[in-house]
């Protein structure tokens, strides 16, 4: 072991304050690459620490000898352990750390490199294989570039008499994505109607058939997520014209960087988001742990 990764600390707590005053500096310093760190603990220090769920969250820095921050990480179950990107040793030293916590870990998401390094320490570990469950795309809003033909219809901010409407098609989201949520989707929709966070595609009778939601800015960044049409009404550009529409209202807003995630296996959704102008800026891998690698009675979960 290295001099450097002797002198390296991991800090961690269940604090989002903490965790912002040691790591606030280092995730500002590159706001695309840690949007969602910036945008959950946002979301948390608005709505509370049950705000993913049921357990608590969990937070990390990794310090170097100097003082300076070379990671972060966070966890927010039941969702997959987010951390920035970490070299083979320290992601080996962090699944050591963790076991010897007791901190249960499900799943990873983290840089291809990173996430590989971390599903291998935990198999040796744990004897629990790591399975690749997703390879997502970052992406920044470039030039915006309308979609041609644009569908019939209007973009409108989401009001209170949506409420119904927003639960309903945030369900249908998670399903859609076979994504594991712990927050309920009435308090999603009351926290992003409390911003005006979603906006609605409807047809020129006044009928919504798309939505496209905006995280709160953080850090001079924005994150659009979701976005959603239900399937009947797929494949006629409503879900392309709400996204060019919520970015261009974050731009005129005064949003630095509008960002959004892919599922690199959706070329559809891929090929839409470049065309009206966004370019790649990183991937991701998820990677799921079988339930024997969760540790039970863990600390901080």
């Amino acid at each position: 072991m290295n001099s450097q990764l002797r002198s390296s600390q991991w800090h961690f707590t269940d604090d989002v304050d903490e965790f912002l005053a040691r790591g606030r500096d280092f995730l500002h310093s590159r706001p695309d690459l840690y949007t969602v760190h910036l945008t959950v603990t946002e979301q948390l220090r608005r709505r509370g620490p049950r705000a993913y769920g049921g357990d608590p969250p969990f937070f990390g820095v990794l310090t170097r000898g100097d003082g300076g921050v070379a990671a972060a990480l966070l966890h927010t179950p039941p969702y997959a352990l987010n951390v920035t990107r970490l070299t083979a040793a320290e992601a080996e030293t962090l699944a050591e750390r963790l076991l010897a916590l007791g901190h249960p870990v499900s799943g990873i998401c983290a840089d291809g490199a990173t996430a590989e390094a971390f599903a291998a320490a935990w198999e040796r570990r744990t004897g629990v294989p790591g399975k690749l469950h997703e390879l997502q795309r970052l992406y920044r809003l470039a030039e915006l570039t309308s979609p041609v033909p644009a569908p019939e219809g209007r973009a409108r901010v989401a009001e209170a008499s949506d409420r119904d409407l927003l639960v309903r098609w945030y369900e249908g989201f998670v399903a859609d994505a076979g994504l594991r949520v712990g927050g309920d989707a009435g308090e999603w929709a009351d926290f992003r109607l409390s911003y005006g966070g979603v906006t609605l595609w409807e047809t020129p009778d006044g009928t919504p058939v798309s939505l496209a939601g905006l995280t709160p800015a953080v850090a001079g960044q924005v994150r659009v997520a979701p976005v959603y049409t239900p399937p009947e009404l797929r494949g006629r550009g409503y879900a392309g014209a709400v996204t060019a529409e919520v970015s261009r209202a974050a731009r005129a807003a005064g949003a630095a960087e509008v960002l959004l995630f892919t599922d690199l296996a959706n070329p559809t959704s891929n090929a839409l988001y470049q065309r009206i102008g966004y370019r790649e800026v990183a991937d991701w891998a998820v990677y799921e742990f079988g339930m024997r690698s969760v540790v039970r009675g863990a600390v901080g979960t």
